[in-house]
């Protein structure tokens, strides 16, 4: 596919993929919904690690309301099952560690993109905004099944109804997101976590991501089980033995990503 709404760039294991609307703060029309779930699951099938960022001053700005005469026209159901799920799902079940590095306003949808990734890193002049009633909207992309395990109901409750923006530090106390750094040390500092998780066991990597999705439907005995599993499945992997003789000859593992 030729992308016309993001940017993608792939190196040393790192796949990272830019909305690049910034003279709409980088809102979500259905090309792009359509670009990112493309590359996202590309990216899943050859990157170590995804990062999904923005150009300019927003990340995302939610929804492409596009202008008045179209909202009349707008089926919402339609655009959330046929555009947005697959989008979400793409990054859900990508099967290597998806960040999302918010390097401004996330508004609406767009703040739900990014929080429905693995680990989210933001720029403290950052802010994460629940703004769908506003326009009498409810949360969607994911908000309402996101926020309340991050923060509990009487803040998910709280950001969906008030529509307050959140700075990134506050969402960073609240654990919605990881971590909240100084705008000069953004960039930096994701790169350093992306390349961090492109040199390390890949292997180990995918499956805590299913381990992890897989916790909130089970009970504790079906978790021990699938983590008994899953460990099996690792300490079978070329980077589990390479980990235990680098510990073994005190010095930093070289991993393979197999």
């Amino acid at each position: 596919m030729e992308y016309q709404t993001i940017t993608r760039m792939d190196r040393d294991g790192m796949a990272v993929i830019t909305l690049n609307r910034p003279e709409v703060m980088n809102a979500l029309n259905a090309q792009m919904r359509a670009e990112i779930t493309h590359a996202v699951e590309d990216a899943g099938k050859t990157a170590r690690v995804v990062v999904l960022t923005g150009t300019g001053r927003a990340f995302c700005s939610g929804q492409d309301l596009g202008d008045k005469a179209a909202v009349s026209d707008m089926n919402l159901e339609r655009t959330l099952r046929d555009e947005y799920i697959p989008m979400l799902m793409a990054i859900v079940d990508c099967p290597v560690p998806v960040i999302a590095a918010v390097n401004g306003t996330a508004a609406g949808a767009g703040a739900n993109l990014a929080l429905i990734c693995d680990i989210v890193i933001a720029a403290e002049n950052a802010s994460f905004i629940q703004a769908f009633t506003r326009i009498g909207l409810i949360p969607d992309a994911g908000g309402t099944w996101v926020l309340p395990r991050m923060i509990g109901m009487q803040r998910a409750m709280g950001a969906a109804l008030f529509a307050d923006k959140i700075s990134a530090s506050q969402a960073a106390q609240w654990g919605m997101i990881w971590e909240a750094v100084p705008e000069a040390e953004f960039e930096g500092t994701w790169r350093a976590r992306a390349e961090h998780l492109a040199k390390g066991p890949t292997e180990a990597y995918r499956k805590i991501k299913k381990v992890m999705q897989a916790s909130a439907g089970n009970s504790l005995e079906e978790q021990l089980l699938l983590e008994g599993q899953l460990q099996g499945d690792c300490g079978r992997t070329r980077d589990f033995k390479e980990g235990v003789l680098a510990f073994l000859e005190k010095r930093p593992a070289r991993f393979e990503g197999r």
